[in-house]
């Protein structure tokens, strides 16, 4: 059954949803100028690629490249322009950004969509910390091209132009659950799952038997952190156990955590940014793992991109973010769901093409 109760091609639904369509266009010209104004040049990843990612709970599309002997080769649709982006960084470009279309299996919700716009940039040379900067900077940019003063969803606002709140995991976990998350962490990255169980079940979180130490960080974060999360601004959350982390580098003074962070606004997460991994042992032993994983849970896994693991030896110290452009939009023109502000949603099955 569809989410929307008449197609988008009907003239007066179109009509409807023409505004939020012109403000995208508009913010999409504000952010490419603000890239374009320092230095920053745009690139155009490949959407083919040998691997789609190599997260647990990531889920590409596959396709079939047939090669001029004929011959079928696995290939699937990016989910995001990642790998592809590390390559030129290993080439020697510093500074680039790419409003990339990308692919996710098994995600259609308000916030999801099959197919999406993912805005992703990379500093060269620069800690991740002049992300969080950008981002302040671009949900103002972002706003101004909208005729933006707030920032809404579902009855929640955030100030675009206010400061970012700054908050660690540990301390999210404290104020929001009553949990002292790195304790159940330790130096080497152990786990300790049935500490973090019992701390969830105290604080009335369900938990599974076969729940993992990470499956049950993910419910606490869904159910009691993110929906605090960005009211009245916007949040930076950083800090992130290294186990959460696969593509970031461990932050010095502290190798539980790793350089990451995530940005929110309005209880949505618009972003995920790292302080780049650059070691490819560690990131196969990291891939690998989560392939483990994912086969574990649901009975597959992807290919490694050997071609990523070669240039990630060559390629300098960076920081690089992931944006989802259409919740961006959402937000600036107060959309009840993404596909309000995607000009030809996917068709639901079923109901034809889009």
């Amino acid at each position: 059954m569809s989410s929307s109760p008449t197609p988008f091609w009907r003239h007066d639904v179109h009509a409807d949803r023409r505004p939020a369509l012109l403000a995208r266009g508009r913010i999409k010209a504000a952010l490419r100028r603000w890239f374009e104004n320092r230095d920053f040049t745009e690139v155009e990843a490949a959407i083919l690629q040998v691997s789609p990612g190599n997260e647990t709970h990531l889920h590409g599309f596959g396709t079939t490249l047939i090669d001029n002997a004929a011959e079928p080769h696995p290939y699937y649709l990016h989910t995001s322009p990642e790998f592809a982006a590390k390559k030129l960084l290993a080439a020697g470009e510093t500074r680039i950004f790419d409003f990339a279309r990308v692919f996710r299996n098994r995600e259609r919700t308000a916030l999801h969509h099959p197919e999406f716009t993912m805005l992703e940039w990379y500093r060269a040379g620069e800690g991740y910390e002049a992300l969080m900067q950008d981002c302040a900077a671009l949900l103002a940019e972002a706003a101004r091209a909208a005729g933006a003063t707030m920032l809404r969803w579902r009855g929640v606002e955030a100030d675009p132009f206010a400061e970012p709140e700054r908050l660690t995991l540990q301390e999210a976990f404290r104020r929001h659950a009553g949990i002292d998350l790195l304790r159940t962490v330790t130096a080497d990255q152990e786990l300790d799952r049935g500490g973090l169980a019992a701390d969830a079940i105290e604080a009335g979180i369900r938990v599974a038997e076969d729940d993992s130490w990470s499956d049950i960080f993910s419910r606490i974060l869904s159910e009691r952190i993110e929906p605090h999360l960005g009211r009245g601004r916007a949040t930076i959350l950083c800090e992130y156990p290294i186990s959460e982390a696969a593509l970031a580098r461990p932050k010095p003074g502290d190798p539980r955590v790793a350089e990451r962070f995530e940005f929110y606004a309005c209880g949505v997460e618009l972003a995920n940014a790292f302080g780049e991994l650059t070691d490819p042992a560690e990131q196969r032993r990291r891939f690998e793992a989560d392939m483990d994983e994912k086969e574990r849970i649901y009975g597959e896994r992807y290919p490694v991109d050997e071609d990523f693991l070669e240039a990630l030896a060559l390629m300098r110290a960076a920081s690089g973010i992931a944006l989802g452009f259409d919740r961006l939009v959402m937000l600036c023109v107060g959309a009840r769901r993404i596909e309000d502000v995607l000009w030809t949603p996917v068709a639901e099955p079923g109901r034809g093409g889009a």
